[in-house]
């Protein structure tokens, strides 16, 4: 039986690890370095992918297309992968509302196309045990056999939806917090109380000095992507009948930070705290 082809939108961080678990698992992985930077070519290389040049070349060639972008890239780059003629299975593992995979996936099957809805749970596939790959909808069975290594592909039940909603519930509270207590500190520094804080935290939630330091200094590089990702979840919550206000601020929050990205080296967090206070 011949290995599959798998076209992959894009190799950035994330996806270029979900590309290497693909070929981990027997596929040949093809990807399209048209317009896409250095950077991207050397982790697509690194990975082990194959370069089709194109998009319409991997809507040609591929059995299936895996998408993984920023979640306000993901309509359009499925339906740039259906306006080039792809007809096989397309995989959205982006950090997505469940309307909005259910939207993709209408427009996704009224192509010709099959649709499989995904999450990702977990930072970089390159530790085992620490990241997973969600799926629901007809063909996630088949789509979790496409992948081996550090990830762990799940399919779960239900259908369109299902996945990227349990990603939405899960990133509501790891980055949602996160946003909490960084605008906390920042809070508190705008008071001239900050050392008071950290010192009550000490005392009453010992953890959280530590945690809300390296959340300052962790989240800097990943921040831009963050912002979509809070809007997804605030209309998520929405559509539940349940208030969005949440993320939408946990959004700005990101917001403000955004011009760190990717940032080599994080500074100090004074600095950040400093950032999150303009206007």
């Amino acid at each position: 039986m011949p290995a599959p082809v798998v076209g992959l939108l894009h190799p950035g961080e994330m996806g270029h690890t979900v590309g290497a678990c693909a070929v981990a698992g027997g596929a040949r992985v093809l990807w399209a370095s048209e317009s896409r930077s250095e950077a991207t070519r050397r982790r697509a290389g690194s990975a082990g992918l194959e370069d089709a040049g194109q998009v319409a070349a991997l809507a040609r060639q591929c059995d299936w297309l895996v998408s993984v972008c920023p979640p306000h890239a993901a309509p359009e780059t499925a339906r740039l992968a259906m306006k080039h003629g792809f007809r096989g299975s397309y995989v959205d593992a982006n950090a997505v509302s469940p309307a909005t995979a259910r939207g993709m996936a209408r427009q996704v099957e009224s192509a010709g196309a099959r649709f499989v809805d995904g999450g990702i749970v977990g930072p970089p596939a390159r530790t085992p045990g620490a990241t997973r790959l969600y799926l629901s909808g007809p063909g996630a069975v088949e789509a979790a056999a496409l992948f081996a290594g550090p990830i762990e592909a799940i399919a779960i039940e239900g259908g369109a939806g299902a996945a990227s909603a349990l990603k939405m519930s899960f990133a509501a509270w790891t980055k949602g917090t996160s946003a909490l207590l960084m605008a906390i500190r920042a809070l508190a520094t705008s008071e001239g109380v900050d050392p008071a804080l950290l010192t009550e935290w000490a005392r009453s939630i010992p953890d959280l000095p530590a945690r809300s330091t390296a959340t300052l200094r962790g989240t800097l590089p990943k921040a831009w992507r963050f912002v979509g990702e809070m809007h997804e979840i605030a209309a998520a919550f929405e559509d539940a009948g349940l208030p969005g206000g949440f993320h939408a601020a946990a959004a700005e929050v990101y917001e403000r930070l955004a011009s760190y990205k990717d940032a080599a080296e994080p500074p100090p967090p004074d600095e950040v705290l400093a950032a999150l206070l303009r206007r």
